[in-house]
């Protein structure tokens, strides 16, 4: 009875203002228009790649928010075709991060998620017949799960993960979740933590399986890290004295642009990766312009196949995506953007490179930033004193830069095999 009174409310209030609020807001977000045009032609691709499949065809539904999360399904994709090589893959995303920029020949069909309403949520399902739907980590869509739920079709959500406060909880909300978590058939966490909050959520629920799997991305970046094994067989110190900044936004760069510069102009041998989050041309050409102006040489690159440093510049600016994996095997320490605003980016990649890693304080909500932190491998910092005093000591001292290089390593690889063992569930449970 309360999922019914959710359903009709969802559907008649919460996501006609959704969508409303979001039409207007469009006209000033570029990316939020990108995804509205993007999600006219849903349904046409659809048709397109299922309209004449075989109903015997087994169809896996996956769905990431963004590029990020596809790093976490990018594994499990590839366990899953190793196993059924003749099954199809079907990937949506929520933002055009993920739309735009995964590039992966074992999708057989990528699409903006359809909007969320009842009519469009059922005509997709009918189309594509997926035998499983698959999500990561957090993105879900309430009629997207409880049409699938009607239609009996197994849906799980793997890499889960919740805030140590999270609203989901709250008194009303929980109503509401717990309509939303009750149509999963199968809910793998990341974390015993986040295990505890799903049974809060969904006391006496048994039809609803919940494990705890831990999180693929380790198993991502770590292959991804075997594609340097040259590199990886050079001591981190023999690398060129260079910090990477990545993913960084105005937060960011409001707290660690001064003492970067100060100790970039202090030291001629010390260099710098800038890379920024949305590398838009106005961003790049006024972060170079800050850097020219205090007396650094500066470089934008562009291209990615070329992200090495020439001697003699102190600061790259990077005005490409998808190379800053890449870019951490050519430094020795890395800061990771996020941590003053919506929370902090990916910290595993550095840490595989063997890189100490320096963040802002929001990171609580990630289990890999908590292990870097607890590890001693990663920074936690809130100010820009902290920022400098971090990065000094990492650069001066080469017992502590050592050791928390070490540390970072470690957490990656005291991590790895979730992907196994989601595999294994999804194809089991």
């Amino acid at each position: 009875m309360i999922k019914v009174l959710w359903l009709v409310v969802y559907n008649l209030i919460i996501f006609p203002l959704i969508y409303i609020g979001a039409w207007f807001v469009k006209f000033f977000h570029p990316k939020l228009k990108e995804g509205f045009e993007g999600r006219k032609h849903s349904m046409e691709t659809l048709r397109s790649c299922f309209g004449k499949t075989s109903t015997q065809v087994t169809v896996y539904w996956f769905h990431a928010a963004s590029f990020g999360e596809y790093e976490q399904i990018k594994p499990i994709l590839s366990g899953l075709k190793e196993i059924e090589p003749q099954c199809l893959a079907l990937v949506s995303f929520f933002s055009p991060s993920g739309f735009n920029h995964v590039k992966d020949d074992r999708i057989d069909c990528k699409i903006y998620l359809p909007f969320d309403f009842l009519l469009t949520i059922r005509r997709a399902l009918k189309i594509v017949r997926p035998k499983k739907i698959i999500l990561a980590s957090y993105d879900t869509w309430p009629n997207f799960i409880w049409v699938a739920h009607h239609r009996k079709i197994h849906t799980n959500i793997f890499a889960a993960r919740f805030a140590s406060k999270t609203r989901k909880l709250l008194p009303g909300l929980r109503s509401f979740y717990r309509s939303v978590y009750q149509s999963f058939d199968t809910i793998y966490t990341i974390t015993k933590e986040d295990y505890l909050t799903v049974q809060k959520l969904l006391p006496d629920h048994p039809q609803t399986l919940v494990r705890v799997l831990g999180n693929p991305r380790y198993d991502q970046v770590k292959r991804k890290a075997d594609q340097f094994t040259e590199q990886r067989t050079i001591s981190v110190l023999l690398r060129e004295k260079r910090v990477i900044a990545g993913s960084i936004d105005a937060h960011d760069q409001s707290i660690i642009l001064g003492p970067l510069i100060e100790l970039l102009q202090k030291d001629s041998s010390l260099s710098l990766c800038w890379v920024p989050h949305e590398p838009s041309k106005k961003a790049v050409e006024e972060s170079e312009g800050i850097f020219r102006d205090a007396g650094l040489t500066t470089k934008i690159l562009r291209s990615k196949k070329r992200t090495m440093l020439k001697n003699g510049t102190q600061v790259g600016i990077i005005a490409t995506v998808g190379v800053l994996y890449r870019l951490y095997w050519q430094g020795q320490i890395a800061y990771i953007g996020g941590g003053f605003s919506t929370g902090v980016h990916n910290v595993m990649e550095p840490a595989i490179a063997r890189l100490p890693v320096i963040f802002g304080p929001k990171y609580r909500n990630f289990p890999e930033a908590i292990d870097l932190a607890e590890s001693g491998g990663g920074f936690p910092i809130q100010s820009s004193e902290d920022f400098y005093e971090a990065l000094s000591r990492l650069l001066s001292d080469k017992n502590a830069f050592l050791k928390a290089s070490f540390s970072a390593t470690d957490v990656i690889h005291r991590n790895l095999g979730s992907s196994t063992r989601i595999v294994r569930s999804i194809l089991r449970d």
